[in-house]
């Protein structure tokens, strides 16, 4: 765990986690929040509750790059400030608006979401040393599997106990205090050997966007459509079964895996090829379909749980080593617009497996998306050498 504490001691760097983690547990519960005001604020149906979900997680894909471009030429500061305020505005309006608006202010809600993820990621590849960026990389993955395992059941407890319109403005309230927090800390997204990076002329998207960045998002992509599926087919397994009570329970212990899983990776001697990864959680979710029951399901999910934060780290470990400094921002959100395409696709695909077979054949059908996937990622690694990010050129010393 040394190589922990060495990222834990880069200065400002234990504070942008601890900040961000706050903006991602709330962000992470946003949908949640959203489709129970709807059916219980509202008193709709489920899949009204889907369209308003459905509305905002398009947002969150497109304007991933966006916002990426804009905090590459503005800085991370002006695109927090902006996205917080609009947060504000958006979720103190949410029991006040009826449905039809909501759903539109959904999306634009989603395509201006507060960049917690986008920030921290580039901060953490400007604040760390090579060495440290995958251990780096693993606690960012690791946060993200606590925000999933925190974030949807407390804004279920307090919808159901409370009242699903306070638990909109507390999960707006807990966005905008984290990108509060990280625009105070307004955290460097440039390394000391990359200061001249914005300077120079901007490289041309196909100059740095080839086969092995396309790979890299594919795999995104992939990971999170296993990581959707599986959740739907857990669900559907264990409700074929009489037994949904129990399904909080698989999928806190397919997190509590996925989080020792991640520690793991960051601290392993060498890295795995990141299709490697994906390829093993895709086959480790595939035995899951032979689960009947809860505790089964437990096991499969502790098994495919271990790979699920390696993949995740692997696939932003590569994000930042292929990306120009100078587009670092565009290329990561690029990164969280594949994986936010793969969950909002993964329960489609998986449902439809669900529907045309058994429930398990849904974990069939997650875990060949991301054989699929890491297969076509390794096909595009190979198509050519990976090129090292341009940097700027380095200032000669002034002749004596």
């Amino acid at each position: 765990m040394t190589g922990y504490r060495r990222v834990l001691a880069v200065p400002g760097m234990a504070s942008l986690l601890g900040v961000s983690l706050l903006a991602r547990v709330a962000i992470t519960a946003d949908v949640m929040a959203l489709t129970m005001y709807v059916v219980l604020g509202l008193d709709l149906s489920y899949a009204a509750a889907g369209g308003v979900a459905a509305a905002l997680t398009a947002g969150v894909a497109l304007g991933g790059p966006l916002l990426g471009r804009m905090i590459d030429r503005r800085g991370p500061r002006l695109v927090l400030v902006t996205t917080v305020v609009l947060q504000v505005v958006f979720w103190l309006s949410v029991p006040l608006l009826p449905y039809g608006i909501l759903v539109g202010a959904a999306f634009a809600a989603g395509l201006l979401m507060v960049p917690a993820q986008l920030v921290t990621r580039q901060a953490i590849t400007a604040m760390t040393a090579p060495g440290l960026r995958r251990a780096a990389f693993a606690l960012e993955s690791v946060q993200g599997e606590l925000s999933y395992v925190v974030g949807p059941p407390i804004v279920i407890f307090f919808a159901a106990k409370v009242s699903p319109g306070v638990v909109a403005w507390g999960v707006g309230a807990a966005i905008a205090a984290g990108g509060a927090g990280i625009a105070l800390l307004n955290p460097p997204l440039r390394a000391d050997d990359e200061a001249d990076a914005d300077t120079g002329a901007r490289p041309r998207r196909r100059e740095w966007l080839g086969p092995h960045m396309i790979a890299a998002l594919v795999m995104a992509f992939g990971a999170t459509t296993v990581l959707s599926g599986t959740d739907l087919a857990i669900v559907a397994t264990l409700e074929e079964a009489g037994q949904v009570p129990w399904a909080a329970v698989v999928v806190a212990t397919y997190g509590v895996a996925s989080i020792v899983g991640g520690l793991v990776y960051g601290v392993l001697p060498r890295p795995l090829p990141t299709w490697l990864v994906l390829g093993l959680l895709g086959l480790a979710t595939i035995p899951a379909g032979l689960a009947h029951d809860w505790p089964w399901l437990c096991v499969a999910g502790a098994g495919a749980g271990l790979l699920t934060a390696p993949t995740l780290s692997a696939v932003a470990h590569a994000v930042s080593r292929l990306a120009p400094p100078s587009v670092r921002g565009e290329a990561t959100g690029l990164q969280s617009s594949a994986l936010s395409a793969g969950f909002a696709l993964g329960s489609p695909i998986v449902g439809v497996a669900i529907t045309a077979s058994v429930p398990g054949g849904g974990f069939a059908a997650a875990g060949l998306a991301g054989l699929a996937a890491a297969l076509t990622g390794w096909l595009l690694s190979r198509r050519s050498p990976a090129r090292p990010p341009a940097r700027a050129p380095q200032r000669l010393p002034a002749a004596s």
